[in-house]
């Protein structure tokens, strides 16, 4: 005797406009079967394309904190973070808009955690706003730590914010625009 189970799916619809939503529902496993064969040369689960934000190892972004030809943005997250993963699209977009103008990055917190504790991340996400040290004119390097900085913590937020608010703090925090007014 042949038994047909039900699988219970859920799905998360996104707006850009208000809060995310969660759908659930169930099928039955000979529709899955059915469906899964129809939408088998329809569903892509990989992109081939290139991330205007990247995932980088710590010893990357070591590198990356030593090349300044555009100001940095960090994203430390982790996989099993809600918020974390409710604004990753949002940081992407935001990347994709500043795109030759400022450098985005992601940071998994949970493989890189040496690079964590020394960027002292202790919520998630968390946004760093990093700019190229630079001396202001007639001012001397207080200490032989200083002298060597190569990178300056422009801003730091924790908690997940959307595209616009990553682009207007990008464009406060590297390009003199006005503070802008998160909540």
């Amino acid at each position: 005797m042949r038994t047909t189970g039900t699988i219970l799916f859920i799905t998360s619809l996104f707006s850009t406009t208000t809060d995310a939503f969660v759908a659930v529902g169930s099928i039955s496993s000979s529709a899955v079967s059915s469906a899964s064969a129809a939408s088998a040369t329809t569903t892509r689960l990989f992109s081939t394309e290139e991330k205007a934000a990247p995932i980088v190892t710590g010893e990357e972004l070591e590198r990356a904190l030593t090349e300044w030809e555009q100001p940095l943005v960090v994203d430390a997250y982790a996989t099993w973070c809600g918020p974390c993963l409710l604004m990753a699209p949002e940081f992407e977009a935001a990347a994709q808009d500043l795109k030759g103008k400022v450098r985005f990055v992601k940071l998994d917190t949970d493989k890189e955690e040496a690079m964590a504790a020394r960027l002292n991340i202790m919520g998630l996400p968390t946004l760093l706003f990093l700019d190229q040290y630079q001396p202001k004119e007639g001012e001397q390097a207080a200490d032989e730590e200083a002298e060597g900085a190569k990178a300056v913590l422009k801003g730091r937020i924790e908690g997940a914010l959307r595209k616009d608010n990553i682009v207007d703090l990008c464009d406060h925090y590297f390009f003199d625009g006005p503070a802008p007014q998160l909540f």
